[in-house]
């Protein structure tokens, strides 16, 4: 999103605007995210936060820094473990237990390296990046680097269930029930309206690079409706809980897991249901969003060495409500990444100690 500078609307939500012509998914220049703090010397930690990213190139010499790392490497028996960093908190606490869990009981070093979706996977062949924590999909990357290039593995599922669609604050799905039916939207397509929708209703989703259908739903359903994009998700949680609060018309892209609806219990809109198959063609899509188990994907040389990190990885597997607590104490309760991780393991101690089964050298918690 290098050609991306952001700005307050009338809404009050952050979202990019177009400086410069056209809109890359793959773009790797952003705002630089805030250093996650607490994470402690043993770990090294590269430009990490939960809302917006510097956005490492693969190929830029800090984006490799610490080398080939991987299990084994000359930091320790369990070496560096290198973690893409993508910009959603979920994503974050899954990254910040796997840190806290590796430093503390293995003795790792981790870099924590934040980049975009799409960015990351290409880190895997130039083993600039081990794992993506949370992959969300991403059958075209899958084909592309697992099955084509075979620089990537799966490492099986993290445990967690993700769910995307459209939501509406729950206000407004009380007062006006058949706004949860899409074929209703169009009624209230002027009510949506902003001034960056065009005289259509606002679609609002989240950062570009975030596996979203919607352009494709809003052509193919023949909505009146523009896809505005907010540019982040800490923008999407500011507009939804201000369309709860001051009663405001918002219909928007979102998931599941996400700790924000136990705060705002938002209410997702009916599209025509998912069948296998209907999201072949991605310029023809007319159907709800699938179901995602959501997986670890790893670099396919860190996963055949085989070493305390990628078996870490590997084990590492807990579910929504155990994700979305700890997003909780990061996101609402205001504490770091690492004391949020503390609070989860020492609460936790038989589950974090499962991952830690098979690993010679790791010390239960």
């Amino acid at each position: 999103m290098s050609s991306f500078r952001t700005r307050l609307q009338d809404d009050g939500v952050r979202r990019p605007s177009r400086g410069s012509p056209g809109r890359s998914a793959h773009g790797s220049s952003r705002r630089a995210r805030a250093a996650l703090p607490g994470i402690g010397a043993a770990v090294v930690v590269l430009a990490v936060g939960l809302s917006g990213c510097a956005g490492a190139r693969i190929g830029d010499t800090n984006a490799a820094a610490g080398g080939g790392g991987g299990a084994g490497a000359a930091s320790g028996e369990c070496g560096t473990l290198k973690l893409a960093m993508n910009d959603w908190v979920g994503y974050t606490a899954d990254a910040a237990v796997l840190t806290y869990v590796a430093r503390t009981a293995m003795g790792c070093t981790v870099q924590q390296l934040p980049m975009k979706e799409q960015i990351a996977w290409q880190g895997f062949g130039t083993g600039q990046v081990h794992v993506i924590v949370e992959n969300w999909g991403h059958d075209d990357l899958k084909a592309k680097y697992i099955d084509q290039q075979k620089t990537a593995v799966s490492a099986g599922p993290t445990g967690n269930i993700g769910t995307i669609g459209w939501w509406v604050p729950p206000w407004l799905a009380k007062a006006h029930p058949d706004v949860l039916q899409w074929k209703n939207l169009n009624k209230y397509a002027t009510q949506f309206a902003t001034s960056e929708s065009g005289g259509k209703g606002q679609l609002l989703d989240g950062d570009p690079s975030y596996v979203t259908n919607d352009e494709a739903l809003v052509k193919n359903l023949n909505l009146n409706f523009k896809v505005v994009y907010a540019g982040s998700e800490t923008a999407l949680i500011t507009s939804f809980r201000a369309a709860e609060q001051q009663k405001k018309w918002v219909i928007g892209y979102f998931y599941s897991p996400q700790w924000f609806l136990s705060e705002v219990p938002m209410q997702k809109v009916e599209l025509p249901p998912y069948t296998p198959g209907c999201d072949a063609d991605a310029s023809k899509i007319a159907c709800d969003y699938p179901r995602y188990d959501l997986d670890k994907i790893v670099a396919a040389k860190f996963a055949k060495d085989g070493g305390p990190a990628y078996q870490l990885v590997k084990n590492f597997q807990w579910t929504n409500d155990d994700q979305n607590l700890v997003a909780k104490y990061i996101t609402a309760d205001k504490m770091t990444p690492d004391a949020a991780a503390k609070k989860w393991v020492e609460a936790n101690k038989v589950r974090a100690n499962s991952w830690l089964a098979g690993i010679g050298g790791a010390k239960p918690f």
